[in-house]
């Protein structure tokens, strides 16, 4: 790597950052993502030469995003060249972004990101890195602040960029492009230009272009300033998050998903609600919410919903359904309504479609004493046809022991079944006539006497 002993000892805004998130830990591994544009070849130099001093390691690695044609291969090529020549251990990939964002619905410059960071981090793990750092700095997060300014942002998005995040660290953050473009230039250190920063048909570039100039008439200092603003506002970002998570800690993950009373989140305060929101579907989401301000609003509103059983659908597979005072968020889809099929007498009766099991066996009916838990003794005299399980149906009746003859959607209802649920609930029926009904039990005229031939029926739910 190039030496110039008069350059000194670099930018001190890297120092200063790396040192305050403790970025750069001594005996780590670290992976600079490395374009080979100006910013990213002064992080790897930085790196490099910081590593000696602190005891860690450097690797890179370049994700190729076959966009720019020509121009895509020279850059790998760069790449390729610069780490042998500093003997950098590299990993390339590369990805069909275009079709990628084509088949998710994103932009380019999303399905870039998604699969760029994706690579990063499966890098990462197969070269056994602590950290992974990326070269954004001061303009590009004056840049950030001001698109999502423009675009729409709560305080989370004014921000700005995190100089941490997990294992991703950005220890340029504090360096604005000029401090980077003098120590390029006092080091010898080559760079690739992008000839996408000069179109001005991507937002970022008309804001660095048209509107950032004017504002720096305004303040020479801007970038400089706006990133005090925006660690002001982190610091009470990270302060209202940690309070959103604490309101968080009745959760429960089970198998069904994240649980937690809805109240939790309906009494939360407007600045808080969303936060705890955003908590929990990160929680659900291996740390990656991939949902808008939209998503977090209607899942509070699912929380502070007067309907018992409502239910909204999230990106990820994901899905938040109230199941009365709780409510549940899980990647499980919902439970399907299933076909009718004849009850196998003596066996397990397959339910396609439904989490409930039913197994039958013909006996002779014990006394009460002797019945076995959780099993239903049917006379087999009281079908007058071949015994049939199925969903409910409109109008469904049953008469339980020692309680008065019921609907099957009043039974449901004061039992507090879900009503996604409800249509995945066998029921038994003969006919017209509902026998039994699956975690209620049989209507009182179908039950066995002790000693005559009988159904030995079992219900149960798979979790």
């Amino acid at each position: 790597m190039p030496e110039n002993r008069t350059a000194g000892a670099g930018l001190e805004g890297f120092a200063a950052l790396t040192e305050e998130y403790e970025m750069l830990p001594a005996g780590g591994h670290v992976l600079c993502a490395l374009s080979g544009g100006a910013d990213s070849m002064c992080l790897l130099h930085l790196l490099l030469r910081r590593g000696r001093e602190k005891g860690f390691s450097v690797c890179a690695a370049h994700f190729n995003h076959r966009l720019r044609g020509e121009e895509s291969e020279r850059d790998e090529a760069f790449v390729r060249e610069m780490c042998e020549r500093w003997g950098v251990p590299l990993t390339v990939g590369e990805g069909d972004v275009r079709s990628f964002a084509q088949r998710e619905g994103q932009s380019l410059e999303e399905a870039a990101r998604t699969l760029r960071y994706a690579f990063l981090e499966q890098s990462a793990q197969k070269e056994k890195c602590c950290r992974i750092a990326t070269a954004h700095n001061a303009e590009d997060n004056l840049e950030t602040l001001l698109l999502h300014l423009v675009r729409g942002a709560g305080l989370h998005g004014l921000a700005g960029i995190p100089p941490r995040r997990g294992r991703i660290v950005r220890p340029l953050l504090a360096c604005s492009r000029a401090e980077i473009e003098d120590y390029l230039a006092a080091w010898g250190i080559p760079h690739v230009e992008d000839a996408s920063n000069a179109d001005e048909r991507y937002s970022r570039n008309r804001l660095r272009g048209q509107v950032l100039p004017v504002l720096r008439q305004l303040n020479p200092n801007l970038a400089r300033r706006t990133a005090q603003s925006m660690a002001y506002l982190r610091a009470d970002d990270a302060y209202l998050n940690a309070q959103a998570r604490e309101a968080c800690a009745c959760a429960d993950v089970t198998p069904e998903g994240m649980c937690i009373p809805a109240q939790a989140i309906a009494q939360l305060p407007a600045a808080l609600a969303p936060r705890a929101a955003r908590y929990l579907l990160e929680r659900t989401g291996e740390g990656d919410t991939d949902c808008s301000s939209t998503h977090l609003r209607a899942l509070v509103a699912l929380a502070r919903s007067a309907d018992p059983s409502a239910e909204i659908f999230l990106p990820g597979g994901r899905r938040a359904y109230r199941r009365y005072e709780e409510l549940v968020i899980t990647t499980r889809p919902a439970p399907e309504s299933f076909l009718p099929v004849p009850l196998k007498i003596d066996g397990e009766t397959p339910l396609t479609g439904s989490p409930w099991r039913v197994r039958c066996r013909p006996v002779q009916a014990p006394p009460p004493e002797a019945e076995r838990d959780g099993c239903v003794y049917l006379a087999v005299r009281a079908f007058s046809a071949a015994p049939v399980l199925r969903p409910r149906q409109t109008g469904d009746r049953i008469a339980l022991p020692r309680r008065g003859t019921k609907t099957i959607k009043k039974l449901l209802i004061e039992a507090r079944i879900p009503r996604w649920e409800r249509e995945a609930l066998p029921i038994l029926a003969d006919g017209t006539e509902v026998a039994a009904t699956a975690g209620f039990g049989a209507d009182r005229r179908y039950l066995a006497q002790p000693g005559e031939a009988a159904y030995e029926l079992l219900f149960w739910k798979e979790v």
